[in-house]
């Protein structure tokens, strides 16, 4: 096992992969807690189909694909928001409109001009090969920056997570902090998605948080313990990937699986108790 760990740490891109997983991990157990807590979990499943179009779209135009997914994705993000408060068409129905309309637009761009080449399965289900030099520098300085505001911020969050209506009352702009969310979760679904893939990314969202909230109640013990619940897996999920040949993203999610089991089960014996 310690053989398996070294001979993975040793490659330069399993190092670069383990370094953005971990703050991505991080990033998105943070958020996870917000976003779970106000019923908005699936805007990170919505959000990663409007990533994979706008890095289709970056792909036929042979753009740089952060480049061209990051405005694109937290645009949606805020696009989501104004939907899901001020529209007819709420939550889900509004996630559901923008991401797979999102996700066609993505497929007919590439299968109409490129075909779908490898780099498109690879932004659908996550590659540890995708990670560029380029790429790492731009992932730890915006995942540094997403865990610096989310700290910064952390109260006013807290406020407008579990009492909106309360936080507006005594004079926090809600609206400010909601955009806040959805911007940070934006930023955190692109860099994920390179690893991850669109269609597993939302599960390091949804997953620490949820194993977090089997065992602990109160916010911040389910922030921190989302937080170390979510590196962990990722660092197993990762070695498993190595070890076995197998898709890092999907290695990632049956880590996360198994913990909520675990935690499930600690759960029940307590309640027995």
């Amino acid at each position: 096992m310690f053989d398996t760990i070294s001979e993975m740490l040793s490659f330069t891109f399993m190092q670069r992969a383990i370094i953005v997983g971990i703050l991505v991990s991080l990033c998105a157990a943070l958020l996870g807690v917000s976003l779970v807590l106000k019923r908005y979990s699936m805007i990170g499943d919505g959000l990663s189909h409007v990533g994979f179009g706008a890095l289709a779209l970056a792909t036929v135009l042979n753009a740089a694909p952060l480049a061209v997914a990051i405005p694109v994705v937290v645009v949606a993000a805020f696009l989501l928001l104004r939907l899901s408060e001020n529209s007819k068409i709420k939550g889900d129905s509004a996630i559901a409109l923008i991401s797979t309309s999102a996700l066609a637009f993505g497929v007919l761009a590439v299968s109409l001009t490129t075909g779908v080449n490898t780099d498109i399965f690879n932004y659908m289900f996550g590659s540890i090969l995708a990670m560029k030099q380029s790429d790492v520098v731009l992932s730890i300085v915006l995942s540094v920056a997403v865990i610096f505001l989310f700290l910064i911020f952390y109260n006013k969050i807290f406020a407008v997570t579990f009492d909106e209506t309360f936080a507006k009352a005594t004079g926090t702009h809600a609206g400010a902090y909601n955009m806040l969310i959805a911007f940070l979760t934006a930023i955190t679904i692109v860099l994920g998605m390179r690893m991850m893939g669109a269609l597993l990314i939302s599960s390091l969202i949804v997953f620490p948080t949820l194993t977090a909230m089997r065992v602990f109640k109160s916010f911040k013990s389910v922030v921190i313990s989302s937080a170390v619940i979510s590196v962990v897996c990722f660092l197993v999920g990762i070695t498993v990937s190595y070890a076995f040949s197998a898709p890092t993203g999907a290695s990632v999610v049956m880590a996360n699986l198994a913990s909520f089991l675990a935690f499930s089960l600690v759960s029940l014996v307590r309640k027995h108790r």
